[in-house]
């Protein structure tokens, strides 16, 4: 897929009108990193933060509520912010409604995985649970702590799913596993039986999931900015059970005492090592993390519900807390405030492929097509090639030596790269699969015996500039017979805000995956739900249900 590639076919006008003022494009381009139209005036997302926080601080909450027990600060202005401020921005909305149908569709394409649908369902067949949750894509009614683990595999596990850099990287949408099953629960719940319903906790409409996606973007954004897990060893999900929890526990009703109690015990979990990402490790949890993380989420916040108390300091505690145990004694740093930036700097991942590799993907595009232009042929006049990159992918995925299953395929530069030139086309998911003809063509392991990756310290400063956020990967390649083509440089990702083609080719990713499951009529409702936003969720989400066969 090309900046310039168009849909096959003409997308449903409900894709085209997702709570836009006319199209698609226009909620991209409302969500572009230079500037947000915000209130009839344009502004950088950081100054929509202090002038939106400062002007907005509630006089009551948390600090007041636990006066008796005070928490660590980081956790009090996380649930004042869930609690207390206002999403009102119509292109923040409109974006989160994008997202969300993104999301969904990336959940509806894992279900073509053998691999997926063994692990999601009811743990004990034939369970029957009352007003349970109905799982997206399927016929499957669960309750809502094993449905969050099954909706997050589901959105996640084919590493397709939307994606933001920072000193730490991961995926906002992770989240909705937990969200979506929380909440159409307690919709189904509320709709059976009125004496069940939640009356102290916000009402469980599509608006309300729109504002609660948009605050756990805001809240695992904004740590993994400026925060690295990863240099201590631990898995990103850690953010999702954070961001989850928090949200979760305001969708649940609980009180803010209770929500800051609910979100120390998503610190003090046990948190993942990310060992299960990299050599020799690589291994398919990677694809169900995500999954497990909403799953605690959702666990901890009804655990505290039920009257588990939480610690006031899990984070500054002396020598058992985060900072000391697992953070090197450092503290957090918040880039800004929270508010409503980071659901317009996720990427859209277009292309199955992990998020710092997409730029290698576009690149080798290129490159294949000149080569083609030239006569050579890469299985046979290709001598050497140069990728120079951003730190953060020669981390993740500079990978040499045996690939032992798609986990490690899928996160392995040089697969990709060899792969995209040896195909012609677009990097597939299912071409990471044990069964697929370029895990055992043998011309992928020798092209990626060819591959020498550097970092480009540019391209470096590009990445961790907010003002920038580019993830450029440049690819060139030495012929046999002595002569370098002209090095390929791509610096923004189709699925990037900003990035030439970003509408064209999101709308192409969605008619993909929600046509393989969905009618027009079917899909045109997916999107015109999203407009409805007093309807209660699993009015919408029983869209997105299969019966059961009769």
């Amino acid at each position: 897929m090309s900046a310039s590639a168009k849909p096959e076919r003409e997308a449903p006008f409900s894709l085209y009108t997702i709570a836009t003022c006319g199209t698609l494009t226009h909620c991209i381009r409302l969500a572009s990193y230079g500037a947000i139209s915000l209130y009839g005036t344009t502004s950088s997302p950081e100054a929509v933060h202090k002038r939106d926080r400062r002007s907005e601080a509630p006089s009551t909450g948390p600090r007041a509520m636990s006066a008796s027990r005070p928490y660590d600060q980081v956790l009090v202005d996380t649930i004042a912010y869930v609690y207390h401020y206002p999403i009102q921005n119509p292109a923040s909305l409109a974006r989160a409604r994008m997202l969300l149908l993104d999301t969904f569709g990336c959940a509806m394409e894992s279900l073509s995985h053998p691999a997926v649908r063994r692990i999601i369902g009811p743990p004990v067949p034939g369970t029957v649970v009352p007003a349970g949750f109905h799982l997206p894509g399927t016929d499957i009614v669960e309750d809502p702590v094993k449905g969050a683990f099954d909706f997050g595999t589901m959105i996640r596990y084919l590493d397709h799913n939307d994606a933001l850099g920072g000193v730490e990287w991961a995926h906002p949408s992770d989240n909705l596993g937990a969200i979506v099953a929380v909440m159409d629960w307690l919709s189904r719940t509320s709709a059976a039986d009125a004496r069940a319903r939640n009356t102290v906790g916000p009402p469980q409409t599509v608006d309300t999931l729109l504002v609660a996606m948009i605050k756990a973007y805001e809240i695992q954004g904004c740590f993994q900015t400026a925060n690295s897990f990863n240099a201590v060893g631990i898995d990103h999900t850690i953010l999702v059970k954070v961001a989850a929890t928090a949200v979760c526990a305001w969708l649940l009703g609980l009180t803010e005492e209770q929500a800051l109690a609910a979100l120390s015990q998503a610190w003090m979990d046990g948190h993942p090592l990310r060992t299960f990402r990299a050599a020799p490790n690589t291994i398919s949890r990677k694809g169900w993390a995500a999954g497990d993380a909403c799953m605690r989420a959702v666990h901890l916040t009804l655990l505290t519900r039920a009257g588990q108390d939480g610690a006031p300091h899990p984070l500054t505690g002396p020598r058992w807390g985060f900072y000391h145990a697992l953070f090197g004694g450092k503290e957090f740093e918040m880039p800004m405030p929270y508010g409503e930036t980071i659901i317009h700097r996720a990427v859209v991942k277009v292309i199955a492929c992990e998020g710092h590799g997409l730029t290698a993907v576009e690149a080798a595009l290129q490159l294949g097509a000149e080569m083609r232009n030239a006569g050579l042929d890469p299985r046979r006049d290709v001598a050497r090639i140069e990728i120079r990159t951003h730190r953060p992918a020669m981390v993740i995925i500079d990978k040499a030596g045996k690939l032992f299953n798609a986990a490690d395929r899928d996160h392995c530069m040089q697969y990709i790269v060899a792969v995209v030139l040896l195909k012609q086309k677009v990097i597939e998911a299912v071409d990471y699969l044990d069964g697929s003809p370029w895990a055992s063509d043998p011309m992928v392991d020798e092209l990626r015996g060819k591959c020498v990756l550097t970092e480009d310290k540019a391209f470096t400063e590009e990445y961790y500039n907010l003002g920038v956020r580019s993830s450029a990967t440049g690819i060139r390649v030495l012929s046999k017979n002595g002569v370098w083509l002209a090095e390929k440089v791509v610096r923004l990702p189709l699925g990037h805000p900003s990035a030439d083609g970003t509408a064209e080719a999101v709308l192409e990713k969605l008619n993909t995956n929600l046509r393989e499951r969905f009618s027009d009529a079917e899909v045109q409702e997916l999107g015109l739900g999203l407009e409805k936003g007093q309807t209660p969720v699993h009015e919408y989400i029983d869209l997105w249900t299969r019966k059961k066969a009769a």
